[in-house]
């Protein structure tokens, strides 16, 4: 379980495909205090530490072929930014809302606009598959927890301040940038009951 509060982006130093999986090697500031099958959430995903390089402050990962097809970890390069956040543990202050680190779906950013210092993001994604935002309502960003503002039909908006600006890989978005999409896992259970109960 995760909070969507980014620790910090890190690097991907080197990628290695192993059949249909992806072996992802990452440099960050906690490397070192990192161990094996402890739980990262990369760019909102949920993957298990797998081996760690505490002397050059690395640990690497393996992404499956699904997580590779449902998330954007498919379309890393090497220093690729990638945000990243250990999973919480009970002592800690809930500052985001609930995220399991299981990405619905990726979205593609179809506008950016500076707005006095702070930035508005707009996002698309594919409705069919079933989920929405609402207003005012909680959503993960490429493991950021956001508030959707402007919830549209597939589109909604989020509003980023410079510190998140700064910390996280939103300050490597443009137009055309896949991102993925964690949805209120509580407005999912409301959704799925709703549809249920409409169905009988």
């Amino acid at each position: 379980m995760f909070s969507g509060i980014v620790e910090e982006a890190a690097k991907v130093v080197n990628l290695e495909k192993d059949q249909e999986n992806l072996h992802i090697t990452m440099e960050c500031s906690f490397a070192d205090q990192l161990k094996i099958d402890q739980s990262v959430a990369h760019n909102g995903v949920c993957l298990t530490v797998v081996k760690t390089d505490k002397e050059k402050k690395t640990y690497t990962v393996t992404a499956i072929k699904e997580t590779l097809e449902k998330s954007n970890l498919g379309l890393l390069e090497t220093d690729s930014k990638v945000n990243l956040e250990r999973s919480m543990t009970m002592d800690k202050l809930l500052d985001g809302h609930m995220v399991q680190g299981h990405v619905d779906q990726t979205a593609k950013c179809i506008k950016v606009e500076e707005a006095d210092g702070s930035w508005y993001y707009t996002f698309e994604y594919d409705k069919t598959k079933g989920n929405i935002t609402v207003e005012k309502g909680s959503v993960s960003v490429n493991g950021v927890s956001l508030t959707v503002v402007n919830s549209k039909e597939n589109t909604f908006q989020v509003a980023i301040i410079p510190f998140t600006y700064q910390l996280t890989n939103f300050h490597t978005f443009e137009v055309g940038t896949v991102v993925n999409l964690e949805f209120d896992i509580v407005g999912k259970y409301i959704q799925k009951i709703m549809a249920q109960y409409m169905n009988k």
